[in-house]
């Protein structure tokens, strides 16, 4: 089983290299991230949140009740924001800083054109809670963590209690 990565550590600030073996390793290594994505009650993971520096990441948002079902899952590679439109404030999370929420603002609509799988061009006009989902994933894979966005005050207050909880 994979392991996520968490902040400090020095890999997540990597900028991930593209893809361009869209084999059966790279199938192997998206099939084991959904796994780990819900195991780890995510809706999205970046390859280099398990320490594989590849433009590769999945989303998979959950319905009203709060499942998450496979035929809804986006295995995105190559990834690539070439239209921003609006303004939204989410409270992001993320699994690489575990018990961590705060607001952040980012493009309410996006269109993003990517790979599948199997290297196939893929273009997608995503709003809301999946426009969020890909900007935040996307900033992973060129070494941006949530937390960067934070004002001042709040990152101090956020690296204050990551300090404390890392006291015995």
């Amino acid at each position: 089983m994979l392991e996520v990565i968490t902040y400090p550590n020095a890999m997540l600030r990597q900028i991930s290299k593209p893809v361009e073996s869209f084999d059966a390793e790279l199938h192997t290594l998206l099939d084991e991230m959904y796994e780990v994505m819900l195991a780890k009650n995510g809706v999205g993971i970046s390859a280099i949140q398990v320490a594989k520096p590849i433009r590769a990441l999945l989303i998979c948002i959950p319905d009203e009740e709060g499942n998450q079902h496979k035929e809804d899952l986006l295995e995105v590679i190559n990834p690539e924001i070439i239209e921003k439109d609006g303004e939204v404030v989410f409270s992001e999370g993320c699994l690489s800083v575990p018990e961590f929420y705060e607001d952040i603002k980012r493009a309410n609509t996006i269109k993003v054109v990517y790979q599948n799988r199997l290297g196939e061009k893929q273009e997608i006009v995503a709003e809301d809670y999946l426009a969020v989902a890909f900007q935040h994933e996307i900033d992973h894979l060129n070494g941006i963590l949530f937390i960067d966005k934070l004002s001042i005050i709040k990152r101090k207050k956020f690296e204050k209690g990551l300090k404390q909880k890392h006291k015995f």
